[in-house]
């Protein structure tokens, strides 16, 4: 008979060989992702940190009535980073979710799989949660500039409805103010010059919006959409919080008990039992019954 065992460790030696190859692969293929992911991270936290530096650019320009051009270059080139890094994120993010949607399609089920959409899901929350911040930094800046134009007009007698001097600013005409709207000699120069300066940077503002925005309303989209698997998770885990905080308040309730029962049945004691004299032996309270209606008093 032949000895074929050699031929036999050959085959799982290639067998394992085979294993360790595929293992290898996957742990690289998430390797991958979370590298990533990290990076995905770093474009969010340079968007944030872009918003801060936005607001005080802004709040820079506000406090003079014509900001150099140094600063105003300095913000919009904030904004045009901004926006570059948020189209990164928003194609990163929607390339996962595609691979996500691939494998949900061949019904792959894993824990790489739960750990990819869990990753995608809190990044993208967290990428809306940036740019909402940007958005209502960038709102909050146009209504200050709209105030900063009502009082330099009221410094001037011209007195206007904010609706009136809304639609003097929709209107995207950077002239409106000097050119058949105010031509009153007695509005000088410098609050002229303000006016316009501050209607230039709301036309800025608007267009910026409108050019961001396709792209937050996708992801906001997205998120809410996301959003009743994450209140599911949210109401199991508070539910499981109130089940282990009632649970430990029984318990109290029953060692209270217990002890309480414990120092009636204590012979010798300078206390005694009345009002029941039908039931000497008082039941012991145990951990299982934490809510005794005990028919007895303590009297000194």
């Amino acid at each position: 008979m032949k000895d074929r065992t050699q031929e036999l460790r050959t085959a799982k030696d290639s067998d394992d060989d085979d294993d360790v190859t595929v293992t290898v692969d996957r742990d690289g293929f998430m390797d991958e992702f979370f590298e990533q992911v990290e990076e995905i991270r770093g474009f969010i936290d340079k968007i944030s940190e872009n918003v801060e530096e936005v607001k005080r650019k802004h709040s820079a320009i506000l406090a003079s009535p014509n900001p150099d051009e140094k600063t105003k270059e300095e913000l919009e080139e904030l904004m045009s980073d901004i926006k570059k890094t948020a189209n990164k994120v928003r194609s990163k993010l929607k390339s996962i979710e595609q691979s996500i949607e691939q494998e949900e399609g061949l019904n792959r089920s894993s824990a790489d799989l739960r750990i990819r959409k869990t990753q995608h899901s809190t990044l993208s929350r967290k990428f809306v949660e940036v740019m909402s911040e940007y958005n209502a930094t960038q709102s909050d800046y146009r209504e200050r500039c709209k105030g900063r134009i009502q009082r330099q007009l009221e410094i001037t007698g011209r007195t206007t409805t904010s609706e009136e001097l809304e639609d003097m600013l929709e209107s995207g005409n950077p002239a409106i103010f000097a050119s058949g709207i105010i031509m009153d000699s007695s509005i000088s120069k410098q609050a002229l010059s303000e006016i316009e300066t501050r209607h230039s940077e709301i036309i800025k503002l608007e267009n910026s919006i409108r050019e961001l925005h396709d792209m937050f309303m996708d992801m906001a989209m997205l998120v809410e959409s996301q959003g009743e698997m994450i209140d599911r998770i949210e109401y199991n885990v508070e539910h499981s919080v109130d089940y282990v905080e009632r649970a430990v308040s029984d318990t109290k309730k029953a060692v209270k008990y217990q002890s309480k029962a414990r120092r009636l049945q204590v012979s010798g004691s300078h206390r005694h039992i009345s009002a029941c004299p039908s039931f000497p032996n008082l039941p012991r309270a145990g951990i299982n019954s934490p809510k005794l209606n005990l028919p007895v008093f303590l009297v000194d």
